[in-house]
């Protein structure tokens, strides 16, 4: 097999995203897409793109994070530094918590060397995460994801849910959607996926109409999700003329358009088990510009 995987973008930028959000973030955008999400926003990475070795992909992650010089940054308010004796390693949540900064650290920082049990873990900044398109239709996905932890690197897999996850390397976090009514393309979810998820993976579900806040709601309390992982609650941005692809499958006609503001009012009414995101890159730059 080819050493190479279909590039539409990488570029640095803030992650809009997830329990990460607000990081500093390499993105790896790959090429293609076999869903057609009534929603979708990178149309674009449908086709296109540069075929690119992996050794290129990861020298051009370690160009755009070569800045912050293995820079840390703590997920758990007040956390513990323990030191050691031997020589210090940065600690990645790329692996479990509990797990020692020698047997998963490859940037040097001082001080930082293991992790108090229970504390949620140190990111050296930037994180990276792959997104498409699907990244998990290229093959080659794989044996970057792993390399890029092996670098010492917090790597994100951004998944629609269509495709196996078990066979993505333990330590990528991987941010999993379970397609809504509203998405057309419900029945690709693929729930043997839900016995694959851990502790540090995310579910998220893309919230557009009313229905699909329902359906949300029904899953959630039917496979008891908030017991696998966090759960994200992301509401459809609007998209712009310039990205209505006329691939994109239509809403299913009958459903009710739900607001930003009604999505939140009523996840606290209902005391929804889930996070409640916006998308940041769209707050803080035009909603269709692209390499943010």
């Amino acid at each position: 097999m080819s050493d190479t995987l279909v590039v539409n973008e990488i570029y640095l930028s803030l992650q809009g995203e997830s329990t990460f959000a607000g990081l500093p973030c390499v993105f790896v955008r790959l090429t293609a897409c076999d869903l057609r999400c009534s929603y979708c926003d990178t149309a674009y990475a449908f086709t296109g793109g540069k075929k690119m070795s992996l050794g290129k992909i990861r020298a051009k992650v370690r160009e755009l994070a070569a800045p912050y010089k293995n820079r840390l940054f703590s997920l758990t308010p007040g956390f513990s530094r323990v030191n050691g004796g031997e020589q210090d390693k940065a600690v990645s949540t790329a692996s479990p918590a509990t797990q020692t900064a020698e047997s998963v650290g490859q940037g040097v920082s001082p001080r930082f060397t293991r992790l108090k049990p229970g504390a949620n873990g140190i990111v050296r900044l930037p994180v990276v995460e792959l997104t498409g398109g699907e990244p998990l239709l290229q093959r080659n996905s794989l044996p970057l994801m792993k390399s890029l932890c092996d670098d010492g690197f917090t790597v994100l897999l951004e998944t629609g849910g269509a495709h196996d996850i078990s066979p993505v390397d333990p330590r990528v976090h991987r941010v999993m959607d379970l397609k809504c009514p509203s998405s057309g393309e419900v029945e690709r979810n693929r729930w043997e996926n839900l016995r694959h998820l851990k502790i540090t993976d995310e579910i998220k579900f893309v919230i557009g109409t009313v229905e699909d806040y329902e359906w949300a709601g029904q899953t959630i309390a039917e496979h008891k999700l908030e017991a696998i992982c966090p759960l994200l609650c992301s509401w459809v941005h609007p998209l712009s003329p310039a990205q209505q692809d006329p691939s994109l499958k239509k809403v299913p006609a009958g459903q009710t358009p739900i607001s930003q503001r009604q999505l939140a009012e009523k996840i606290i009414a209902d005391a929804l088990p889930v996070r409640f995101q916006v998308q940041l890159h769209k707050v803080i730059w035009p909603p269709e510009k692209r390499g943010v």
